[in-house]
């Protein structure tokens, strides 16, 4: 297994200032406080083994091992093997001792993520582990006594899996004591320029260099839709870090898809849709009788429609334009009507 595992994990902070990480926090900090099992839910990537390890470093095991385990990464036939460990001769390739995962976590914390991914069968032995807090080794029949909170997570709606047949319903009850709902980055994107900084910093001590990232560079990356969520924003930091190390990155530098702010191109001459809009602007008593929602809509109109006649209809050239991805642009095609 090796000697990481057996390190207490380091201090681990969530980014971000929003209310509603701010309750995140407060609920884990919470939870800490007690040996409850506790279930993260959320999207790929919305950071629920750093909310794991947040619990862990906040609660009285902080100086005993965190043992982090993906049950949909490790194969069907060696997930029990992994978990309770193994005795020399068990089964074939079984050349010495195992040490599984739970002893490892003993005293401490195991996190076990994509716990939806996990066969029933499995799910059975978990069941009996957590109830009568004892394992055993594959091969043996002598029974370990173990001090592990667990702590699980998921991207799937496991009440869905339980009416499909493919997860217990026991086994759902004993782990969602607790349950913590990890928010997708396009709901918080008022976080976004904190995560950049953070995520800086963390590479810069890792691979040495960074990147000055433009006021209007944030700005655009802060509205982006994000599917991959904080895992992609990392992976698009790096990358950045890699292309332009220690330079400053403006918002033309970034890859086509981040650049939602408006082209500065396309705004050089006043469109006739932005002239009610300039209007408003310079003279705000004009504004008196102006309906707001209708400005907007025509505003958003023109620019759909100026992108794509300049993409001569191509959608996924004019979505590209507009920094938005095309399915999005086709439904907001449907919502003004606009054939192609």
């Amino acid at each position: 297994m090796g000697d990481a595992f057996l390190n207490s994990t380091p201090a681990v902070e969530i980014s971000g200032g929003s209310h509603t990480i701010q309750l995140i926090k407060k609920m884990l900090s919470q939870a800490a406080q007690t040996e409850v099992s506790v279930m993260i839910t959320g999207e790929s990537g919305t950071g629920k083994e750093i909310a794991a390890r947040f619990l862990h470093c906040h609660s009285k095991r902080k100086d005993k091992p965190f043992i982090p385990v993906n049950c949909g990464a490790i194969p069907t036939d060696l997930l029990e093997s992994e978990l309770f460990g193994h005795e020399k001769g068990a089964f074939t390739g079984a050349i010495s001792l195992r040490i599984g995962r739970f002893e490892l976590a003993n005293g401490g914390t195991i996190f076990l993520d994509e716990i939806g991914d996990m066969p029933l069968a499995m799910q059975v032995k978990l069941l009996r582990v957590i109830q009568e807090k004892m394992i055993e080794r594959v091969g043996s029949n002598k029974s370990i006594k173990t001090d592990v909170r667990i702590i699980a997570a998921t991207h799937r709606n496991l009440e869905e899996e339980i009416e499909k047949g493919c997860f217990r319903e026991d086994l759902f009850y004993r782990l969602n004591v607790f349950p913590i709902e990890m928010p997708r980055l396009k709901d918080r994107q008022e976080d976004i320029p904190r995560i950049i900084d953070d995520l800086m910093s963390k590479l810069k001590g890792e691979i040495g260099s960074s990147i000055d990232l433009t006021t209007q560079a944030v700005a655009s990356l802060s509205q982006c839709e994000w599917p991959g969520n904080i895992r992609e924003l990392a992976n698009l930091i790096e990358r950045l870090i890699v292309l332009y190390p220690n330079e400053k990155v403006d918002c033309q530098q970034l890859p086509v898809k981040y650049q939602t702010m408006v082209n500065q191109k396309m705004v050089t001459t006043v469109p006739k849709y932005l002239e009610m809009t300039q209007t408003v602007m310079m003279s705000p008593k004009s504004a008196e009788n102006i309906n707001l929602k209708e400005m907007l809509y025509n505003i958003e109109l023109g620019y759909i429609k100026e992108a794509l006649d300049k993409a001569n209809g191509i959608v996924s050239h004019a979505a590209e334009s507009l920094g938005m991805r095309r399915t999005t642009l086709v439904e907001k095609m449907k919502k003004f009507q606009i054939v192609k």
